[in-house]
């Protein structure tokens, strides 16, 4: 079945695998790129939507993981990081440390090992999404599981 994947969800089941976790892709005919367009066409709450969200904090690239349905606060995610000051990162500097487009960004298996945060509140659901490496493919993952394959830190990153 991998050989009909697309090269970057190719390299997330193998990222997931070496992690000894099972990534099982899931293709949309719609685009997924954004949370509400992911939650619709996979059937689940906006909240279930992982997003992967990449920040410079004092320069270095972080990833936050947060649910569809939150917003970052960047000063939370910049405390959580030991940073002054956490900013988007452009595109460019996206898929220079991640190795994905925006829109397609996995929690895990980047091109350069990335400190990730865990957005608490994602810890309430029972299934979360995310995406696999590109804008329509997606993969279900538990909660522990996230947390547990990225190494994240469980924080509150969440604008209230």
């Amino acid at each position: 079945m991998t050989e009909a994947l697309h090269p970057n969800v190719r390299r997330v089941v193998a990222a997931g695998a070496e992690l000894g976790f099972e990534v099982r892709p899931r293709a949309f005919v719609e685009h997924t790129r954004t949370a509400e367009d992911a939650a619709r066409a996979i059937g689940v709450q906006v909240a279930q939507i992982v997003k992967s969200l990449v920040f410079l904090a004092d320069g270095s690239p972080v990833v936050a993981l947060v649910g569809g349905d939150r917003r970052l606060d960047e000063p939370k995610l910049a405390t959580a990081a030991g940073a002054s000051d956490a900013r988007r990162a452009t595109a460019e500097q996206v898929r220079e440390s991640t190795g994905y487009p925006i829109g397609g960004i996995p929690p895990f298996g980047h091109a350069c090992p990335l400190a990730t945060f865990v957005d608490q509140e994602l810890l309430a659901h029972r299934e979360l999404w995310a995406a696999a490496g590109t804008p329509n493919v997606n993969f279900a993952i538990a909660p522990d599981e996230l947390v547990r394959v990225t190494g994240g830190l469980v924080c509150d990153l969440a604008r209230r």
